[in-house]
């Protein structure tokens, strides 16, 4: 299939997915305000990116901080050169659970926003 048939489709899953992510993280907040006790274990994380372009970069950077539990704190450069997030999160077991679903979320948002799309 073309980039031009598929890019609305990508956009349009993408989206769904992120509003069941929203969803998902807006639930272990309400509950941990709810409930007695704190369910949170908060950390900050250094997040490498595979994103080179600014408005990647800017996106996937919003995309954190509108997900509820979870902040950019800044972008960086790394000794290489790339990009690196620094990422508050509160309902990650460990650093590299965090990474890993961070990861997850900008390989999804560079598949779906990106013209030929990322296999």
């Amino acid at each position: 299939m073309t980039p031009l048939f598929t890019f609305p489709f990508r956009l349009a899953a993408f989206g769904l997915w992120f509003a069941v992510e929203v969803v998902k993280s807006s639930a272990a907040v309400l509950r941990d305000i709810l409930t007695t006790g704190h369910r949170s274990v908060p950390r900050v994380v250094d997040m490498p990116l595979e994103s080179e372009q600014d408005g990647h970069v800017t996106l996937i950077a919003s995309l954190i901080t509108l997900t509820p539990g979870t902040l950019t704190l800044g972008v960086t450069r790394g000794q290489n050169g790339a990009r690196h997030l620094a990422v508050h999160s509160m309902y990650h077991p460990d650093a590299a659970s965090a990474l890993a679903d961070l990861r997850d979320m900008e390989e999804r948002m560079l598949h779906a926003f990106t013209w030929k799309g990322r296999s």
